[in-house]
């Protein structure tokens, strides 16, 4: 399995995943020049991807989903109440699959798992990945560490996690009191320590590696996010960076 992230923050997010045969785009938040440039600096072609799926409703993760459908003949995968909550960013679509929270996905060999997560969207899901006998997590926008998602992370041979804010960094920064409560909350995103205390449990366990992904530009730094997860998982264990900004490095497993 070949994996990469084409962009992971609040300014847009995107995921591609290659099992075998079959190429996946997770999220569409960023343009669709974009997503095929990046796909073209990794020796891909998005046109040749056999699904888009979508995570939830947000801006971040569905404004440029019509267009990868109209411009590169992508098929949407995506629930029925998100697919209400981001008709105002999609235009009119062609070919939408409609799937519910908690279904498997079938694309040949490979298996979609979605779960459900308690970010505050319409129906927020997450993914893992499994193809001959490997997962890969997609997990980010999960609200808080709910239960399943801390056996999920230890079942999964490598992962890309949310690793959205520090505390401190919220508790100072300029956000309103209600949107720092939002962020921290049940409905929000994980914070550094959380993140990392999931990938230390799942580190010993199967997990071979981590993408830490969907960082705050306001609420934290990728030294901050880097050194949190180090001092808690410490340094010999492969920990990647799914940046905002850039395309990552090709990751296997």
């Amino acid at each position: 399995m070949i994996t990469f992230s084409l962009q992971s923050g609040s300014n847009g997010n995107c995921i591609y995943v290659e099992a075998g045969d079959i190429r996946l785009l997770f999220d569409a938040g960023i343009s669709g020049k974009q997503a095929a440039m990046r796909m073209a600096s990794r020796g891909r072609n998005i046109r040749d991807c056999d699904a888009l799926i979508i995570s939830h409703d947000h801006a971040d993760h569905t404004s440029c989903a019509g267009i990868f459908q109209r411009k590169f003949g992508l098929p949407i995968y995506i629930t029925k109440p998100t697919l209400r909550e981001a008709r105002q960013y999609l235009g009119s679509l062609q070919d939408v699959r409609p799937f519910a929270a908690g279904d498997r996905l079938e694309f040949g060999d490979v298996i979609v798992h979605t779960i459900r997560a308690p970010h505050d969207a319409a129906d927020t899901v997450c993914f893992v990945i499994q193809h001959e006998g490997r997962r890969l997590g997609v997990l980010t926008d999960l609200g808080h560490p709910f239960a399943e998602l801390q056996s999920v992370v230890g079942e999964v041979d490598a992962v890309y996690l949310e690793s959205n804010y520090d505390p401190e960094m919220l508790r100072k920064g300029p956000y309103p009191d209600w949107l720092k409560r939002r962020i921290s909350g049940d409905g929000g995103h994980l914070s550094n320590h959380e993140a990392a205390e999931l990938i230390c449990r799942g580190a010993g366990r199967k997990l071979k590696w981590a993408a830490i992904a969907h960082l705050s530009e306001e609420n934290n730094r990728p030294t901050v996010a880097m050194e949190t997860h180090r001092r808690t998982i410490g340094r010999s264990f492969p920990l990647h960076l799914a940046s905002r900004y850039e395309v990552s490095d090709v990751f296997e497993l």
